[in-house]
């Protein structure tokens, strides 16, 4: 018999609870129903606590603690939705939505945004987007006065350098999860780190390389775990800007991915009798939502194809 899972007390919006020891604070939130935002926050990834959404109020603390990594204690008192912690997510969704396309980040952001009453135009509109590799040679410590009249953003040319994944850095809040999926949680192939300080910092490969140079071995985890549409299989991003891309079409099945013994499954998204995308699912204990480049790719020769592309 395992031993009983210990308790603390804890008291969350002035209600008394106990939750199981050693979980986080977002952890006994989410188990009492209390939706708390996040954005940088995954179950299979270490928390950074990078986005600070999921901020609450403890009392005793000078600061907002994010609940994503802050441990419950007997006898803390937490608050989750007062003024301080209300200013504090509107005022960081709010810096987002006026430096980052958020336009496909999920209905949750949305819901958040209203919530919240976040009102990113507030900061004027947009600043004119950088020319392709702007960014990527920003030194740290070099910066130049803001023109107040817009709002600084991080618009930049999508970035296409293979014929797997994209990089849409306009989309990139910088929530470290493709860094994490890359080095230490998943992959172990650390071929993207943060470059840059403050406004400039982006994620960028070394020396800010193509990936077809860079140490990339094209899994595509960082797909995986990307929240707003950052970096999405080339296939997909050609049915974006076509407008044949169409979620509401799409029928996904589950299946076990045949090239290796390992049995990593598969989340086959098929539009219109053809694969257009492949996931793994999250709560699978073989995967994780991770896969290789053959589980994640490695699906064109199941294709129909017309004779002109098989090149008869």
């Amino acid at each position: 018999m395992s031993a009983p899972i210990r308790t603390i007390a804890i008291t969350v919006d002035e209600q008394p609870v106990r939750v199981p020891e050693g979980v986080t604070l977002l952890e006994a939130l989410r188990s009492l129903g209390i939706d708390t935002p996040t954005l940088c926050f995954l179950e299979t990834l270490t928390p950074v606590n990078v986005c600070r959404v999921c901020v609450v109020e403890v009392e005793g603390s000078r600061a907002l603690v994010p609940s994503c990594s802050r441990r419950a204690e007997e006898g803390m008192v937490v608050l989750t939705d007062s003024g301080r912690v209300r200013h504090a997510r509107k005022l960081v969704l709010e810096l987002l939505g006026s430096s980052v396309d958020l336009s496909r980040a999920g209905p949750e952001l949305a819901r958040w945004m209203e919530r919240y009453e976040a009102d990113p135009s507030r900061f004027g509109p947009p600043a004119p987007a950088a020319a392709a590799g702007v960014r990527d040679a920003a030194h740290a410590g070099h910066h130049h006065a803001p023109d107040e009249a817009v709002a600084a953003n991080v618009s930049q040319p999508v970035k296409i350098d293979n014929e797997l994944y994209v990089r849409d850095y306009a989309r990139c809040i910088l929530c470290y999860k493709c860094v994490e999926a890359c080095g230490e949680d998943a992959q172990n192939t650390f071929a993207i780190a943060v470059a840059g300080r403050g406004f400039d910092a982006r994620i960028s490969t070394e020396f800010a390389v193509p990936l077809t140079d860079s140490a990339c071995v094209y899994c595509g985890n960082c797909i995986g775990v990307c929240p707003t549409g950052a970096l999405v299989p080339k296939r997909e991003h050609d049915m974006r800007e076509s407008g044949a891309w169409d979620a509401a079409k799409q029928t996904v099945t589950r299946t076990v991915c045949t090239y290796c013994g390992v049995g990593c499954n598969l989340e086959l998204h098929v539009q219109e009798d053809t694969i257009v995308k492949v996931t793994s699912p999250m709560d699978h204990d073989v995967t994780n939502g991770h896969l290789c480049i053959k589980g994640r790719f490695g699906f064109e020769f199941v294709q129909v194809r017309e004779k002109g592309e098989r090149g008869e």
